[in-house]
């Protein structure tokens, strides 16, 4: 693998290069890890596998593709060069993870505008039938949530598994403070149904007036 990597790292640099044959080049994509490549963020490397013909939507054992990796990963750089090379934004690990997703629920914004230019579906979803911006929502990310709440068509009232819907899970989840209700206000501008309540019938509000958050109340009520 040691020899593959510095092969690829050569490569990458050197492809011009009239000591590298082509029958070199292609023994190496014989043997390449792209996975272990995007792994470790050798982006000179992938890149010149995927320009030699490697598959962009190569998925490892547990059915992450190279894009989903880079995003857990946090490889923003990476993941631009994937999609660059039209990596699916939607394909799906076994968990039911996607890049799409994944990026949503951990408030990687840059990366979720991304993929939204680039064919993020929104009827793709998580292992608790949750979308991007349910636990988006949960976790406080603002600026994601902004930017998946204001997306013309985004399913802002979906209900998961769990019969929760962005707003339940802010209020449920959240713990009352200032960026809470900064998403509680961004939802509820973009049409958020107040009215939704979980499966025992509570509402946010009803929920919000339970846990003390008076903020959180007031915004819900004006």
């Amino acid at each position: 693998m040691k020899t593959l990597l510095f092969l690829l790292s050569f490569a990458s640099v050197n492809a011009c290069s009239s000591n590298f044959k082509n029958s070199q080049i292609e023994n190496v994509m014989q043997q390449s890890d792209i996975v272990n490549l995007v792994q470790n963020n050798k982006i000179e490397a992938v890149k010149f596998a995927l320009e030699k013909g490697a598959n962009v939507n190569t998925q490892n054992k547990n059915g992450q593709s190279l894009l989903l990796i880079a995003t857990l990963n946090q490889q923003t750089e990476m993941a631009k060069l994937l999609v660059s090379h039209k990596a699916d934004v939607n394909l799906q690990a076994e968990n039911l993870d996607s890049a799409f997703l994944y990026a949503g629920a951990s408030g990687q914004t840059e990366l979720v505008k991304l993929f939204l230019e680039n064919g993020a579906k929104f009827d793709v979803f998580n292992r608790y039938n949750g979308t991007a911006l349910i636990p988006a929502c949960e976790r406080g990310h603002v600026e994601t949530v902004k930017v998946l709440a204001t997306t013309k068509g985004f399913p802002i009232n979906h209900v998961n598994r769990l019969g929760w819907t962005a707003l339940m899970e802010a209020v449920v989840l959240g713990n009352g403070s200032k960026k809470y209700q900064e998403i509680i206000q961004i939802l509820k501008d973009n049409k958020a149904d107040l009215s939704i309540p979980d499966k025992d019938g509570i509402t946010a509000l009803q929920h919000a007036k339970q846990k003390g958050f008076k903020e959180i109340v007031a915004i819900l009520e004006s």
